[in-house]
């Protein structure tokens, strides 16, 4: 075993025994000191005056052409929020901080992935002329307000831009996240009537290119036609080709453009953007998000969930292709005047180190990151977090997944040195922002759990026939009352929207989709989507459950878990993983993992089979393609691979799976 990978086998087995110890951490002194919110009054103003408290955070955090003075409208299943009121995004994100004379602060520390490129700072002034110079472009080309623009991009300065200028017009954006397919990318286009694409010639990952103006291509010719203009920006200086009368370069239209345009003055309930949500089980669905409610969530959530101040340096590591980054790299913090870093690139190129590098470089306060990087830097042990100075981070958080105990106490420890809260966040791309998570200077932590609803915000745990569980039994999550930033409604599809999130229990209750426990304190547990569950021999086990189990084990960095059909029990568990350093694969690993599951669980969890692999199916923002591990499972033809980090992965998983399972190959 090499030194490094004895240093990782030693940190693990320290953070196991910390996790069998069962500790919770309530705020640090330090901490505490200086907190935005440090006593329970913002709970008790939520809950003696609802629709009050929600109007003074938008009144407080926003800033209004027409100030509102209505707060929740509601007739179930449908909400408005402060829809008296009149307001633009753009201005909220960038002149009101240029006219209050922070025009220097920097918005955005932009890191490109190739080392050797120069970074840059662009500040709020600069930042405010590039979107309003794209807006008067965008507007040259035809796009007024309520018209759908298509954005298609990596992580690159000009993405926020396009967002901004969008909000600046009035007109929607369909954010698609850089890794999609052409069909995929066609489909997002199509569905909501898109008539102009924004896009760029290549992105840079992991080193190499991602042709993006070819994939924009073929969705355009064969997918999309309502597209009338193709915007494509100059990243790398690859060759491609631009169709006469469609195609234009983001460089020419910008040229000599004003750096002014006078923001469109919104209503509260105008649409702001469309973003689509899973569509593993049927085609995605496009989610309508309005403007007053939105901005003012977002804020209200980034300012204290993450205990913002005026001079902190806030990270985001998620794309902005997804609702994270919509909210948490773009909408929320520069409307709090808040400076962030924007990475281009993987997390792991050149090297496993490069956020630990980026933090020290530009002293982040806030890290906020998915449970699923984290275990992947675990895999490399905690040696290359200790090349690096990260004593500025005062707090990290998670998003995107349940993060198991083990991850949340490795995280603490080795990236956060012991001192900095872990928030990890509950939310959904339906949700807009965050709904379940800790008030660092407020809530005692317990690793694993997502702690508390916010204030203002109305869950339950349900069970089948729609009464409240007891605590400490799993039911259904679902919320009872509406927030601000909840979507209004399925783009063109309000039906859906009915049957998908309010059938189940009534119009007045919003079914999550996600099940839950409460312990006896009263602290959340998410324990994944309800159809991550198999039923085996009438028992129903939750992925999450097998998951947690294995990475318990001290050879394992990282696992997931899929139901594979059986005749004689119906389903059984089929367990992948990814091992940690110094430890090899072998049939006698794989049998004691198989019985560790059984003695964690139970005889019933055991899994049919466990599968090793260098990696899980990802994209390249991280998030496990669970869709695709559900394929191997059942023995299926493999869905679309086009978003993942490294597409052979799934082959050889299901080559091995196929082995093991005794199964000549996929079946139709």
């Amino acid at each position: 075993m090499t030194q490094e990978a004895t240093g990782a086998a030693e940190a693990v087995a320290e953070i196991e025994v910390l996790a069998k110890e069962g500790k919770s951490y309530p705020p640090p002194d330090e901490f505490k000191a200086q907190a935005l919110v440090t006593d329970d009054s913002m709970y008790r103003a939520a809950e003696e005056d609802f629709e009050g408290f929600w109007l003074d955070q938008a009144k407080e955090l926003v800033e209004w052409f027409k100030e509102p003075t209505k707060s929740l409208e509601w007739d179930p299943p449908h909400c408005t929020w402060f829809a008296d009121g009149e307001l633009n995004i753009s201005y909220n994100c960038l002149d009101k901080h240029v006219e209050a004379g922070r025009g220097d602060k920097v918005a955005y520390h932009f890191v490109p992935e190739p080392i050797e490129e120069e970074p840059r700072a662009i500040t709020f002034a600069e930042l405010k002329d590039e979107v309003c110079r794209f807006a008067n472009g965008l507007k040259e080309l035809g796009v007024k307000k309520g018209d759908r623009v298509g954005i298609y991009m990596g992580m690159v300065p000009e993405l926020p831009i396009a967002m901004l200028a969008c909000s600046r017009i009035g007109a929607p954006h369909v954010v698609v996240f850089g890794g999609f397919s052409a069909e995929s990318l066609g489909e997002r286009m199509n569905s909501t009537g898109a008539s102009v694409m924004i896009t760029q010639d290549e992105a840079r990952r992991k080193g190499g290119l991602i042709p993006l103006k070819h994939i924009a291509d073929q969705a355009v010719e064969q997918h999309a036609p309502s597209i009338e203009k193709m915007v494509v920006v100059r990243r790398t200086g690859g060759d491609v080709p631009m169709k006469d009368g469609r195609d234009l370069w983001w460089h020419d239209l910008v040229e000599g453009k004003s750096t002014e345009f006078e923001p469109e003055r919104m209503n509260a309930e105008d649409v702001l953007y469309l973003l689509h949500t899973s569509g593993t089980t049927a085609k995605p669905k496009a989610a309508q998000h309005t403007t007053g409610g939105y901005l003012a969530y977002v804020a209200f959530t980034h300012k204290y969930v993450f205990d913002i101040h005026d001079d902190d340096v806030w990270w985001c590591a998620a794309d902005v292709g997804w609702v994270t980054g919509h909210s948490y790299i773009v909408y929320g913090p520069l409307n709090n005047g808040t400076t962030g870093v924007l990475y281009e690139g993987d997390p792991t190129y050149p090297d496993v180190d490069r956020h630990w590098a980026i933090i020290e470089q530009y002293k982040v306060t806030q890290y906020y990151t998915a449970p699923t990087l984290i275990r992947a830097f675990i895999k490399s042990g905690p040696e290359p977090v200790q090349r690096h100075d990260l004593s500025s981070l005062k707090l990290l958080g998670t998003v995107g997944e349940p993060i198991n105990p083990e991850a949340w106490l490795w995280y603490w420890r080795y990236v956060g040195g012991e001192r900095c809260p872990v928030v990890d966040t509950w939310w959904q791309t339906e949700t807009g922002g965050i709904l379940i998570s800790a008030l660092p200077g407020v809530t005692t932590l317990k690793p694993g759990s997502a702690t508390m609803p916010l204030p203002g915000v109305k869950p339950a745990i349900l069970d089948e026939k729609g009464k409240e569980v007891p605590q400490a039994q799993g039911g259904f999550l679902v919320l009872k009352k509406p927030w601000p930033g909840i979507f209004r409604t399925l783009w063109d599809d309000d039906e859906r929207y009915v049957s998908n999130y309010f059938s189940k229990y009534g119009p007045d209750t919003y079914f999550v989709g996600d099940g839950a426990r409460q312990d006896d304190d009263g602290y959340y547990w998410l324990l994944g989507r309800i159809d991550d569950v198999m039923n085996v021999s009438g028992h129903r086990l939750s992925t999450i459950e097998l998951e947690s189990a294995l990475v318990a084990h001290e050879a394992v960095a990282e696992a997931a878990a899929a139901a594979a059909p059986d005749d004689l029990t119906g389903q059984t568990p089929l367990c992948f993983v990814i091992l940690k350093s110094g430890y090899e694969p072998s049939d006698e690993l794989a049998k004691e993992l198989r019985e560790w599951v059984g003695e964690q669980i139970g005889k019933i969890a055991r899994p049919k089979a466990v599968i090793f692999g260098a990696d899980l199916p990802k994209t390249r923002s991280g998030k496990i393609m669970r869709r695709l591990l559900k394929d191997i499972a059942e023995g299926k033809e493999l869905g679309d691979t086009t978003t993942l980090r490294d597409p052979d992965i799934v082959e050889e998983l299901k080559e091995r799976a196929d082995e093991l399972l005794g199964r000549s190959g996929a079946s139709a």
